[in-house]
């Protein structure tokens, strides 16, 4: 038996392909690490690089106002830009994070970019030599001026986009997938995570930005510089107690190889049943972190790349197995999700300039008693109540909608998402219901100023909606990815962001040019020097347009919603503490009884003798004579060899290698259920 042990395990390293070699291996040493005591420091790096990170996000257009001298649609599309720019940047964090180095690497290599940006942005605005002057009209920064700014604003885009790419993903790697206790934490980690997220924003939005308005720019720049800095050296610390996981094949590889091999195949039939399509061994999934996953009819056509042709050996970019095909499906199917989640960013991004500027008129109401209440610090009213609701959610909702739905998170990824896209419309059509009110004010009754606070309405909704739609993603991109490619796909997430904030310099300059030749004055909705401007435009308009956009994306988000089909994992076999013996170590599953687990059928089953039965044994060919056999891996002398699936061709004797043999004979093989299918 420890002769079989040793053999089957130096057979694991022995089998042929890229793909087997690719393979991430659990390594013994990550044992006792990882948990929560190890996503403690991400938290504390989450909590304290958010401070500086969302503080900008909402000050950093009256910077670009007040100081650079832009007018009012310059400021808030360069501010788009640059958070489109930063999210989109995620992009290359996570593509670097899973190929070539892993994630604790990426997170400090693009940290240190970022604190060294922030540390730039604090030097010009100390610096009267790196200023426009005061008494520049427009058109002010330009020379070395324009290039200092514009190199720490992207280098800080690279910086906090490349650790946003990884960061997530990392956390998530705390939690074996294969643990059901720890699959079932993953959730909590991602409602954890906003809520650090959340209180590092609060103290931002409210501490750094009163102290960038009202006392100087780069003391707020400073502090932000200082609050990152100590935020990744609490993540540095914590090194010991990370598992990490080894960058393998390239993802990008990976989908084309299927790609290409689909088309190289494109004149060959599909098998009757995905039985005779090609997968390799279940020995090289037994010590790794990654899992088979279950064929699924959706998008057969790529199936064609798990066809073996005749006289071909399985080879990469000559087959590809039925998993990597359904990776590549998974990630297709994730398309249309992704593109759903667009126009609500596009949503976000007018509560980071044009409602900031709403909340600079002078029609606003500031003060909060004897204190004066910056409008950049509007958004600490949902976050406030985003600190309370996410643990309110996590302890009351969660353990109530699981005893209904019998799912670990309560509701699904994909049901999350959708009540947050239908709370994004509503806060949209409230933003515009506010925007009359004030703008009726400031021009009816000038001399009685209304609250601030009314534009905490808006910002309330909004702020529950990121709650459920971000979480929701972050986790739906990372347990449906495949493993080789969870940190890319968590950046689509930041990639919808990305995109949100592009498309909504897109909106802002056509509704402004389309306008402009159909309102009677002339003057596009949302353009204006100084944010008193808004009094004579329809801002109010802007938003109702973006909210009957968000109504008809949810249903376009329904429909592709319920067609989604989630991941099932296939069982393997393993072999137990007995010296070579196989039995089945399933994958676990919550059943309806909370807590309780319930296992997959297992693929191979063990005899009387303890001896491993697989089926099928055998199968009787179209003459009722030949014998098929299952493929499998033996060691000769220590090596391995493959033994081929045969049938005796009609001259007798000889073998000839085949899949699957259709004919008379009964098929022994047990066919494994249909993959499991969770939609909305």
């Amino acid at each position: 038996m420890a002769i079989k042990l040793m053999g089957l395990t130096l057979c694991t390293k022995l089998l042929r392909g890229t793909e087997e070699k690719d393979i991430k291996v659990v390594d013994p040493k990550d044992e006792g690490k990882g948990g929560f005591r190890a996503t403690m420091f991400i938290f504390g790096l989450l909590t304290f690089e958010s401070m500086g990170f969302v503080a900008n996000m909402t000050s950093l257009v009256q910077y670009f106002l007040f100081v650079m001298h832009f007018d009012l649609e310059t400021a808030a599309n360069t501010l788009t830009n640059f958070m489109g720019s930063a999210f989109l940047l995620s992009l290359l964090g996570g593509f670097l994070s899973d190929t070539y180095i892993n994630r604790l690497t990426t997170c400090l290599i693009f940290g240190f970019l970022e604190v060294i940006a922030l540390i730039l942005i604090t030097v010009q605005a100390y610096s009267h030599d790196l200023l426009p002057s005061p008494l520049c009209p427009k058109d002010c920064v330009k020379g070395r001026i324009a290039f200092v700014f514009y190199t720490s604003l992207y280098l800080l885009a690279i910086g906090s986009g490349g650790v946003r790419g990884a960061l997530p993903a990392l956390g998530a790697d705390q939690f074996n997938q294969k643990d059901p206790k720890e699959a079932k934490a993953l959730g909590t980690f991602f409602n954890y995570m906003l809520l650090s997220v959340v209180l590092g924003a609060a103290v931002g939005v409210t501490v750094i930005v009163w102290v960038a308005v009202n006392k100087a720019w780069y003391w707020g720049f400073f502090i932000s510089a200082l609050a990152a800095l100590v935020g990744f050296i609490i993540f540095a610390i914590g090194k010991p107690f990370y598992r990490i996981q080894v960058p393998g094949q390239s993802p990008i590889l990976r989908v084309i190889q299927v790609i290409v091999v689909a088309i190289k195949n494109r004149r060959l039939r599909l098998p009757d049943t995905p039985n005779e399509l090609y997968e390799i061994s279940d020995k090289v999934y037994m010590d790794s972190i990654h899992y088979k996953i279950v064929h699924t009819n959706q998008l057969r056509f790529l199936d064609k790349a798990a066809i073996v042709p005749k006289d071909i050996e399985p080879q990469p970019w000559n087959v590809c197995s039925v998993t990597q095909v359904e990776e590549v499906k998974i990630i297709t199917r994730m398309v249309p999700i992704f593109i759903s989640t667009i126009i609500m960013n596009t949503c976000l991004a007018q509560l980071q300039t044009f409602s900031v500027e709403q909340g600079n008129t002078i029609i606003m109401d500031k003060s909060l008693g004897h204190f004066q209440f910056p409008a950049p610090s509007i958004p600490v009213i949902p976050l406030v109540f985003m600190a309370f609701l996410i643990p309110l959610y996590e302890f009351v909702f969660v353990p109530f909608a699981r005893k209904i739905t019998h799912h670990p998170s309560g509701i699904t990824q994909l049901q999350r998402v959708g009540v947050g896209l239908v709370l994004s419309a509503i806060a949209m059509a409230v933003a515009g219901l506010v925007e009359v009110k004030r703008r009726h004010q400031a021009i009816k009754h000038p001399d009685e100023p209304i609250s601030l606070f009314w534009l905490a309405f808006q910002y309330g909704i909004f702020g529950i909606a990121d709650m459920f739609t971000l979480v929701g993603l972050l986790e739906f991109f990372y347990k449906e990815a495949p493993v080789g490619m969870r940190s890319l796909s968590t950046s689509f997430t930041f990639l919808s962001l990305a995109l949100g904030y592009y498309l909504s310099s897109i909106f802002v300059n056509i509704v402004n040019k389309v306008t402009r030749n159909i309102t009677p004055s002339k003057r596009g909705w949302v353009e204006g020097l100084i944010p008193e401007d808004l009094n004579h435009n329809n801002l109010n308009l802007f938003y109702w347009f973006l909210a009957i956009l968000s109504v008809l994306n949810f249903f376009h988000y329904l429909y592709w919603a319920s067609w989604y089909k989630y991941k099932t994992e296939e069982p393997i076999e393993e072999l137990n503490s007995k010296g070579g013996e196989t039995t089945k170590e399933p994958i676990a599953e919550l059943n309806s009884k909370e807590g309780e687990t319930m296992t997959k059928e297992p693929i191979a089953e063990l005899n009387k003798q303890g001896e491993e039965i697989k089926e099928p044994t055998a199968e009787l060919n179209g003459r009722g004579e030949g014998e098929t056999k299952e493929p499998n891996v033996e060691l000769n002398g220590g090596r391995e060899t493959k033994e081929p699936i045969t049938e005796s061709n009609e001259r007798g004797g000889d073998d000839v290698p085949i899949l699957h043999k259709e004919g008379n004979g009964e098929d022994a093989k047990t066919h494994h259920s249909e993959e499991k299918e969770s939609n909305l």
